[in-house]
């Protein structure tokens, strides 16, 4: 696996708390990120995986919850979340026009790991999430296969790959290159340590509000090369993993602030993005088949979770940057092409 330098190795750190071991969403135990990129003149595309937990997730659901910062989006599968609080299969991340065939194969890669769907029990509640990558890749191709769906799912690992790879092949943030980032934080909670995580598919904003730590980058850059912007157009989609123990509701909370890392990189989440979390907790197995009618689940004392927020919102904000500061420039679609943002580093320095 080949690691591009990240935004902590040009010296900058972001936000006042202390990273993970890896600073990736899989800082989270048994959470694991698999990617499958397709890299071909015109074709600039991908698939990201997300896997929650190393079980059978739809025998042993886990806690989450969504929130809409702007709903220019097809996901699928988010309501079902809103109602129940629980998440049931992998994340797929994948271009707009993919959605469908991001959804089929989930449907039978989840079939095939449980002969019980549709026959004995329910079906199946299918999380697939995009952004329009059609600025660099041929989208109307319908080039993604149910072969890169699963390929995704079956390389999902601790350590994974970021920028310009998977999803975000194709994926411009404030008009460089986007694409997937990555980034955690550790806190006590008690007498415990406890992990947020963040995984972003970066594909939004205006060049002119770039900033990073403060500083605003993107005015800089826009002054140097003088280029033509036409609005915000694009998206983002923010997956949040933590082993702290939460409820539905908690975690909705928490998703809310990914909107305050989002801010902080210069996103007005305009008209046209359409900007998505979903947030998932570790802590609680919701047993699809579970006997008792009363359950115990723990959850933080809402008293305490001020950190919680401060942790996703400052793993959201620099996984963003590490989708950008690691994505090559990538050339697609009628020779468009997005500048990768480390080729600017010696400049903004």
């Amino acid at each position: 696996m080949t690691v591009n330098k990240r935004i902590r190795d040009y010296e900058i750190n972001i936000g006042r708390l202390k990273p993970g071991k890896n600073n990736l969403i899989t800082d989270v135990l048994g959470v694991k990120v698999g990617n499958y990129t397709l890299n071909d003149d015109h074709i600039q595309t991908g698939v990201t995986a997300i896997v929650p937990h190393e079980g059978n997730l739809f025998k042993e659901k886990l806690v989450a919850a969504t929130y809409v910062i702007n709903g220019f989006g097809k996901s699928t599968g988010l309501m079902q979340i809103n109602e129940l609080g629980t998440l049931e299969t992998p994340i797929i991340l994948t271009n707009t026009l993919s959605v469908g065939i991001g959804f089929d194969s989930l449907v039978k890669y989840m079939l095939r790991e449980n002969e019980d769907i549709g026959v004995s029990t329910g079906t199946i509640n299918p999380i697939v999430c995009e952004c329009n990558d059609g600025y660099l890749n041929d989208i109307r191709g319908g080039y993604i296969t149910e072969k890169h769906v699963i390929g995704a799912l079956e390389k999902a690992d601790e350590l994974f790959e970021e920028g310009s790879v998977g999803a975000g092949r194709g994926m411009s943030a404030y008009k460089l290159k986007g694409g997937i980032g990555s980034s955690s934080r550790v806190f006590m909670l008690g007498h415990m340590e406890y992990t947020i995580g963040a995984l972003v598919l970066s594909n939004m904003g205006e060049k002119r509000d770039l900033t990073i730590e403060g500083y605003n980058v993107g005015e800089k850059i826009y002054e140097l090369e003088k280029s033509q912007e036409d609005g915000d157009k694009g998206s983002i989609i923010m997956i949040i993993a933590t082993d702290v123990p939460l409820s539905s509701r908690q975690l909705r909370r928490i998703c809310k602030r990914a909107g305050v890392g989002l801010s902080k990189t210069g996103s007005l989440f305009g008209n046209g993005s359409g900007d998505i979390v979903i947030g998932f907790s570790t802590a609680n197995k919701i047993h699809h088949y579970e006997k008792d009618h009363i359950v115990d689940i723990k959850v933080i004392n809402e008293d305490k979770i001020d950190i919680l927020f401060r942790a996703c919102a400052e793993s959201v904000e620099e996984a963003i940057i590490n989708s950008m500061i690691c994505a090559e420039t990538v050339k697609g679609r009628d020779g468009n092409y997005r500048e990768g943002l480390r080729n600017y580093m010696d400049f903004m320095k």
